[in-house]
Protein backbone atom coordinates (compact mmCIF):
# COMPACT_ATOMS: atom_id res chain seq x y z
CA UNK A 1 0.00 0.00 0.00
CA UNK A 2 1.48 3.36 -0.51
CA UNK A 3 0.56 6.20 2.04
CA UNK A 4 -0.97 9.49 1.72
CA UNK A 5 -1.70 11.27 4.28
CA UNK A 6 -5.09 12.95 3.95
CA UNK A 7 -4.87 16.80 6.01
CA UNK A 8 -8.64 16.80 7.15
CA UNK A 9 -10.59 15.62 10.53
CA UNK A 10 -14.02 15.49 8.70
CA UNK A 11 -14.88 11.87 8.98
CA UNK A 12 -17.19 12.09 5.74
CA UNK A 13 -14.20 13.45 3.28
CA UNK A 14 -12.16 10.74 4.85
CA UNK A 15 -14.79 8.36 4.11
CA UNK A 16 -15.39 9.46 0.73
CA UNK A 17 -11.44 9.91 -0.42
CA UNK A 18 -10.75 6.62 1.09
CA UNK A 19 -13.45 4.67 -0.77
CA UNK A 20 -12.42 6.14 -3.93
CA UNK A 21 -8.41 5.47 -3.81
CA UNK A 22 -8.02 2.44 -1.61
CA UNK A 23 -8.95 0.26 -4.50
CA UNK A 24 -5.89 1.74 -6.31
CA UNK A 25 -4.13 0.90 -3.51
CA UNK A 26 -3.50 3.34 -1.75
CA UNK A 27 -3.70 4.09 1.93
CA UNK A 28 -5.71 7.33 3.27
CA UNK A 29 -4.67 8.07 6.64
CA UNK A 30 -6.02 11.04 8.68
CA UNK A 31 -3.89 13.56 10.28
CA UNK A 32 -5.59 13.03 13.41
CA UNK A 33 -3.29 9.68 13.67
CA UNK A 34 -0.06 11.71 13.60
CA UNK A 35 -1.36 14.45 15.82
CA UNK A 36 -0.93 16.96 13.20
CA UNK A 37 -2.27 20.45 14.71
CA UNK A 38 -4.90 22.43 12.50
CA UNK A 39 -3.71 25.43 10.67
CA UNK A 40 -5.58 28.16 10.22
CA UNK A 41 -7.22 28.62 6.68
CA UNK A 42 -6.56 32.45 5.71
CA UNK A 43 -6.35 32.25 2.03
CA UNK A 44 -8.51 34.23 -0.05
CA UNK A 45 -9.31 31.19 -2.31
CA UNK A 46 -10.09 27.62 -2.28
CA UNK A 47 -6.53 26.88 -4.23
CA UNK A 48 -4.96 29.00 -1.30
CA UNK A 49 -6.44 26.97 1.48
CA UNK A 50 -5.67 23.49 0.12
CA UNK A 51 -2.16 24.62 -0.36
CA UNK A 52 -2.23 26.06 3.15
CA UNK A 53 -3.29 22.28 4.72
CA UNK A 54 -1.04 20.35 2.20
CA UNK A 55 1.74 21.93 3.41
CA UNK A 56 1.27 21.70 7.30
CA UNK A 57 0.18 18.20 7.45
CA UNK A 58 3.78 17.20 4.68
CA UNK A 59 5.71 19.32 7.21
CA UNK A 60 3.91 17.47 10.47
CA UNK A 61 4.33 13.86 8.97
CA UNK A 62 6.95 13.75 6.38
CA UNK A 63 4.93 11.78 4.43
CA UNK A 64 2.75 12.87 1.13
CA UNK A 65 -0.21 14.92 2.12
CA UNK A 66 -3.66 15.24 0.38
CA UNK A 67 -5.55 18.06 1.11
CA UNK A 68 -9.37 18.83 0.02
CA UNK A 69 -10.69 22.47 0.32
CA UNK A 70 -14.03 22.64 -0.84
CA UNK A 71 -17.79 24.48 -0.32
CA UNK A 72 -21.13 26.01 -1.85
CA UNK A 73 -21.20 28.73 -3.92
CA UNK A 74 -24.40 30.10 -4.21
CA UNK A 75 -25.42 32.31 -7.11
CA UNK A 76 -27.73 34.91 -6.23
CA UNK A 77 -25.31 35.07 -2.46
CA UNK A 78 -22.54 36.15 -4.96
CA UNK A 79 -20.67 32.91 -4.39
CA UNK A 80 -21.32 32.53 -0.59
CA UNK A 81 -20.32 30.90 1.69
CA UNK A 82 -18.02 29.62 -0.54
CA UNK A 83 -14.46 29.21 1.36
CA UNK A 84 -16.32 29.67 4.40
CA UNK A 85 -18.78 26.97 3.71
CA UNK A 86 -17.67 25.07 6.92
CA UNK A 87 -17.61 28.26 9.24
CA UNK A 88 -20.44 30.26 7.55
CA UNK A 89 -22.90 30.82 10.44
CA UNK A 90 -20.38 31.23 13.17
CA UNK A 91 -23.16 31.77 16.03
CA UNK A 92 -23.66 28.24 17.21
CA UNK A 93 -27.51 29.07 17.92
CA UNK A 94 -28.22 28.40 14.27
CA UNK A 95 -26.69 25.89 11.81
CA UNK A 96 -24.94 26.64 8.44
CA UNK A 97 -27.83 25.80 6.68
CA UNK A 98 -30.39 27.47 8.95
CA UNK A 99 -28.62 30.74 7.82
CA UNK A 100 -27.93 29.44 4.06
CA UNK A 101 -31.52 29.13 3.86
CA UNK A 102 -32.44 32.63 5.40
CA UNK A 103 -30.18 34.38 3.50
CA UNK A 104 -31.40 32.92 0.19
CA UNK A 105 -35.18 33.20 1.20
CA UNK A 106 -35.53 36.74 -0.94
CA UNK A 107 -34.21 35.17 -4.36
CA UNK A 108 -35.92 33.57 -7.08
CA UNK A 109 -32.59 32.18 -8.41
CA UNK A 110 -31.54 28.90 -6.63
CA UNK A 111 -28.56 27.88 -8.21
CA UNK A 112 -25.52 26.53 -6.84
CA UNK A 113 -22.37 24.40 -7.17
CA UNK A 114 -19.98 22.91 -4.96
CA UNK A 115 -16.33 23.08 -5.47
CA UNK A 116 -13.17 20.95 -4.60
CA UNK A 117 -9.99 21.41 -4.75
CA UNK A 118 -7.56 18.67 -4.12
CA UNK A 119 -3.97 19.17 -3.86
CA UNK A 120 -1.10 16.57 -3.66
CA UNK A 121 2.01 17.63 -2.12
CA UNK A 122 5.08 15.13 -1.94
CA UNK A 123 6.66 17.21 1.04
CA UNK A 124 6.21 20.38 2.86
CA UNK A 125 8.77 21.90 0.44
CA UNK A 126 7.04 20.50 -2.97
CA UNK A 127 7.54 23.33 -5.65
CA UNK A 128 4.84 21.85 -7.96
CA UNK A 129 1.94 20.42 -6.35
CA UNK A 130 -0.82 18.80 -7.69
CA UNK A 131 -3.85 20.45 -7.86
CA UNK A 132 -7.30 18.89 -9.17
CA UNK A 133 -10.49 20.59 -9.37
CA UNK A 134 -13.67 18.89 -9.71
CA UNK A 135 -17.61 20.81 -9.69
CA UNK A 136 -21.11 20.00 -9.53
CA UNK A 137 -23.71 22.13 -10.10
CA UNK A 138 -27.39 22.02 -8.82
CA UNK A 139 -29.51 24.12 -7.11
CA UNK A 140 -30.88 24.79 -3.35
CA UNK A 141 -34.00 23.76 -2.31
CA UNK A 142 -35.60 25.38 0.99
CA UNK A 143 -36.43 21.69 2.95
CA UNK A 144 -34.05 19.73 3.61
CA UNK A 145 -34.61 16.37 1.88
CA UNK A 146 -32.70 12.89 2.88
CA UNK A 147 -30.31 11.80 5.76
CA UNK A 148 -27.34 10.86 4.05
CA UNK A 149 -24.21 12.58 3.38
CA UNK A 150 -22.92 15.47 5.64
CA UNK A 151 -22.53 19.20 5.38
CA UNK A 152 -25.39 21.42 2.54
CA UNK A 153 -26.00 17.85 0.89
CA UNK A 154 -29.77 17.82 2.65
CA UNK A 155 -30.75 20.93 0.57
CA UNK A 156 -28.75 20.64 -2.31
CA UNK A 157 -30.80 19.42 -5.06
CA UNK A 158 -29.76 17.61 -8.24
CA UNK A 159 -31.84 17.79 -11.39
CA UNK A 160 -30.72 14.72 -13.16
CA UNK A 161 -31.26 12.81 -10.24
CA UNK A 162 -34.73 15.03 -8.72
CA UNK A 163 -33.18 14.45 -5.31
CA UNK A 164 -30.53 16.19 -2.90
CA UNK A 165 -27.08 14.81 -2.22
CA UNK A 166 -28.49 13.66 0.91
CA UNK A 167 -30.81 11.08 -0.62
CA UNK A 168 -28.37 9.62 -2.65
CA UNK A 169 -26.31 6.38 -2.26
CA UNK A 170 -23.18 6.36 -0.91
CA UNK A 171 -22.08 4.82 -4.64
CA UNK A 172 -23.81 7.50 -6.47
CA UNK A 173 -22.69 10.03 -4.77
CA UNK A 174 -18.76 8.63 -5.53
CA UNK A 175 -19.59 8.96 -9.03
CA UNK A 176 -20.65 12.02 -9.55
CA UNK A 177 -20.04 14.42 -6.20
CA UNK A 178 -17.27 17.52 -6.55
CA UNK A 179 -14.88 15.59 -4.15
CA UNK A 180 -15.25 12.73 -6.75
CA UNK A 181 -14.96 14.38 -9.68
CA UNK A 182 -11.48 15.91 -8.05
CA UNK A 183 -10.41 12.70 -6.78
CA UNK A 184 -11.03 11.40 -10.42
CA UNK A 185 -8.70 13.89 -12.35
CA UNK A 186 -6.21 13.24 -9.52
CA UNK A 187 -6.21 9.89 -10.04
CA UNK A 188 -4.46 10.83 -13.90
CA UNK A 189 -2.14 12.46 -12.31
CA UNK A 190 -1.05 9.94 -9.90
CA UNK A 191 0.19 7.71 -12.83
CA UNK A 192 3.03 9.87 -12.91
CA UNK A 193 4.56 9.45 -9.30
CA UNK A 194 6.24 6.46 -7.82
CA UNK A 195 6.35 6.03 -3.76
CA UNK A 196 9.64 4.45 -2.42
CA UNK A 197 9.09 3.82 1.41
CA UNK A 198 6.42 5.85 1.43
CA UNK A 199 7.40 9.21 0.12
CA UNK A 200 6.14 10.28 -3.47
CA UNK A 201 8.81 10.84 -6.63
CA UNK A 202 8.36 12.14 -9.54
CA UNK A 203 8.73 9.18 -12.21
Amino acid sequence: MKTIVFASSNAGKIKEVSEILSPLGFDIIPQSEFNVPDIEETGATFIENAILKARNCAKYTNLPALSDDSGLCVDALAGAPGIYSARYAKDESISNIDKLLRELQPYENKGAHFVSILCLMRSQDDPEPVIAKGILKGKITLERQGDKGFGYDPVFYLTQYQKTLAEISANEKNKISHRALALNALKEELEHFSFNNGKCINS
